[in-house]
């Protein structure tokens, strides 16, 4: 994918793990929260790629 995609997705999954987290503590549910850490550290992962991508282009 793209280095903006890339970012965007990130941001998208990072957005949506915290929302997971919020709600998971606010149920008691924390197979919820674990879910949501995990999708946390897949956006941050690939807004890294993204940036890594938009670097590589520039070399």
């Amino acid at each position: 994918m793209g280095e903006y995609t890339d970012k965007a997705k990130g941001a998208v999954n990072e957005a949506i793990g915290k929302a997971k987290q919020s709600i998971g503590k606010e149920a008691n549910k924390p197979g919820l929260v674990a879910k949501g850490i995990a999708q946390e550290a897949k956006g941050a992962a690939q807004k890294l790629k993204g940036a890594a991508e938009g670097v590589a282009k520039k070399l």
